[in-house]
């Protein structure tokens, strides 16, 4: 694949890598999660691939949803709404791959960001990488799977005060909370990945590990209470941008300034 497009991967040794390229902040556009839609879809029916890697190109991993986009949903619910189901259709899409995916989070993993790396099976991060849920800081909630999988990876508590204060924290800080798998110095992190990825491919059965995948997320997967819990966040996230306060966070998000929310 071209190495200029937004979202592109490579085949190495039975492993795929899909590389975030929207630059500098490999924000995740309307345009961003359309192409890594397509890519999953061609990874997962190449017969080559064995796991997939999705990391960021340059010196974020992602930085959040492409913040702008946020100002054309405004006063409008149901495309606010649109928008949080799109995301969870591929995040969910990467849930339920039939491959191992392993998030390579090479540096800042913030907002959808962080829900596309929660949506992985496997997260390896940088020790430096700052990891959170900032939405709160918008006047929003996370609306890309944030409010379900964040608790279901660390206690309820912790979620609460990762998104209710909407700080970051490092990825040594994640490993101890089991956000993260493992969190490496950062020229180690790729080795990391393809040595997992490679492992994985190489001494266990595909056909084996795809079941235990679908054992595993078997509870998440079906007309059960994660799906409700998508579609009411979803809902919650589309209803937001019709108030002030959220109008509120996302101009002072883009004008650097701080906001000032009227409740």
């Amino acid at each position: 694949m071209e190495s200029n497009q937004l979202v592109f991967y490579e085949v190495d040794e039975n492993v795929a890598t899909i590389y975030l390229n929207n630059q500098p902040a490999n924000a995740l556009s309307v345009e961003v999660l359309q192409l890594l839609d397509e890519q999953l879809d061609d990874v997962q029916s190449n017969q080559e691939v064995k796991t997939i890697v999705i990391t960021g190109k340059g010196k974020m991993f992602a930085a959040g949803a492409d913040i702008k986009e946020f100002t054309e949903v405004f006063y409008d619910e149901g495309k606010g709404i649109e928008m949080a189901k799109n995301a969870h259709r591929i995040f969910r899409k990467i849930e339920q791959m039939k491959k191992p995916v392993i998030a390579a989070i090479n540096g800042p993993c913030l907002g959808g960001g962080l829900e596309l790396a929660m949506s992985c099976h496997l997260r390896i991060s940088s020790n430096e990488a700052l990891l959170g849920q900032p939405e709160t800081n918008l006047g929003l909630i996370p609306g890309y799977g944030g409010t379900q999988r964040l608790s279901r990876l660390v206690n309820p508590a912790k979620a609460l005060e990762l998104t209710i204060f909407g700080e970051n924290i490092k990825g040594e800080e994640a490993e101890k909370i089991g956000l993260v798998n493992r969190s490496v110095v950062s020229d180690e992190l790729m080795d990391m990945a393809n040595e997992w990825a490679r492992k994985i491919a190489a001494t266990k059965s595909g056909h084996t590990i795809a079941k235990l995948l679908e054992a595993t997320y078997r509870p998440f997967n079906g007309n059960d209470q994660d799906v409700d819990g998508l579609d009411h966040e979803a809902e919650l996230f589309g209803k937001l941008f019709t108030t002030e306060d959220t109008q509120e966070g996302v101009h002072a998000f883009i004008e650097k300034r701080d906001a000032h929310f009227n409740n």
